[in-house]
């Protein structure tokens, strides 16, 4: 098979999940001997000015002739087609969640990120997609055929069964960049409803990403006078990511979509129960036996389904028992390079 570059803007050591899925692929495909090397271009997507354009068409034009260009969505999506058409090799795209999509945007904004991408799309061989919901969505509202659309399922490294806080206070754990997407605000307020019960909540992820929303969520902790009992702790580095999960009693999601849910598996991987939304994959992604499923953007669903699970340890145990159970059939990191590698030669040849 031809050589591949995997290019991916901006900091790759970041803490979110697409950097996180980057990073694996390209530790799996070094252990295994594969022929992919990571290309970073600069960051300033998904909107880039002209410098950053020019300088990862510089960069790409650099890569072998016949190599074959692996390139993330999050710079993908913001491409210029001509741009897309002047690489002269073949390009395949990573899509971890259309660009277009993102909450928090503009109407102009939007649709001018669903038009680039469209075309995008269009310039490529193929669209490898994190999850069957994107797939779905690929198809439907981007046009790109179904035989150049193939689903490379994250993969979930095998991990330790939770030991939970041991403690009276169950510790609940949220963990995800604070974006508007994730709906924090939403899971704030769902606390609020059920303040009268003890509980503890962390929420574990990125806190540059959206500094507005950060605030927003600060501000309505505060304003509710919660500070004792909700935390945003930031991003972790992996091994305090995992004591986190550890500690926790319960895990909890409240995002308006995801394309996969990639914490909701990490979750089951160690055997917590769990309440989450139905927001995009994160329904298919979610285990009936691992947990409670509730509507988005709705806070009262939530507050019931979490006090439901923080009033019976019976209900807790036996969700967790069923996580557990979940959690040991998640595909593995060298099954979504197994995949990626087959599209990659079934578009390209």
């Amino acid at each position: 098979m031809r050589p591949i570059a995997f290019v991916i803007p901006g900091d790759l050591s970041l803490p979110t999940g697409g950097y996180g899925y980057d990073r694996q692929v390209l530790a799996r495909a070094a252990a295994r001997g594969v022929a992919m090397t990571h290309l970073p271009i600069p960051a300033g997507y998904p909107a880039p000015d002209g410098e950053v354009l020019a300088s990862s068409a510089a960069a790409i034009a650099r890569v072998a002739e016949e190599a074959v260009l692996l390139i993330d969505g999050l710079a993908y999506g913001a491409m210029p087609e001509a741009m897309i058409r002047g690489f002269n090799r073949p390009v395949v795209e990573l899509c971890h969640h259309p660009l277009a999509l993102e909450p928090g945007r503009g109407a102009a904004e939007t649709q001018r990120l669903a038009d680039g991408e469209r075309a995008a799309m269009a310039a490529a061989r193929g669209v490898i997609v994190t999850g069957r919901h994107t797939a779905g969505i690929v198809a439907e509202q981007f046009g790109v055929a179904r035989d150049k659309i193939a689903v490379a399922l994250p993969g979930t490294e095998r991990a330790a069964r939770a030991r939970g806080s041991g403690g009276a206070v169950p510790r609940l754990l949220a963990v995800g960049s604070v974006i508007p997407r994730k709906a924090y605000p939403v899971l704030v307020e769902a606390m609020n409803q059920i303040r009268h019960l003890g509980w503890t909540l962390e929420i574990v992820g990125a806190l540059a990403h959206a500094p507005e929303t950060v605030i927003e969520v600060q501000n309505q902790i505060q304003a509710l006078q919660l500070e004792d009992r909700i935390r945003l702790v930031g991003p972790l580095g992996a091994a305090d990511l995992a004591a986190a999960y550890d500690r926790a009693d319960l895990f909890v999601m409240s995002s308006l979509y995801e394309g996969y849910g990639m914490v909701i598996a990490e979750a089951m991987a160690r055997g917590l129960p769990i309440v989450a939304t139905t927001g995009g994959a994160a329904a298919e992604t979610l285990d009936d036996r691992a947990g409670f499923k509730v509507p988005p953007n709705s806070s009262q669903a939530l507050a019931e389904a979490i006090h439901e699970m923080l009033a019976s340890d019976e209900k807790r145990k036996t969700f967790s028992n069923g996580s557990w159970l979940a959690g040991q059939t998640l595909p593995s990191w060298d099954d979504t390079l197994d995949t990626i590698m087959t599209a990659i030669g079934e578009f390209v040849g």
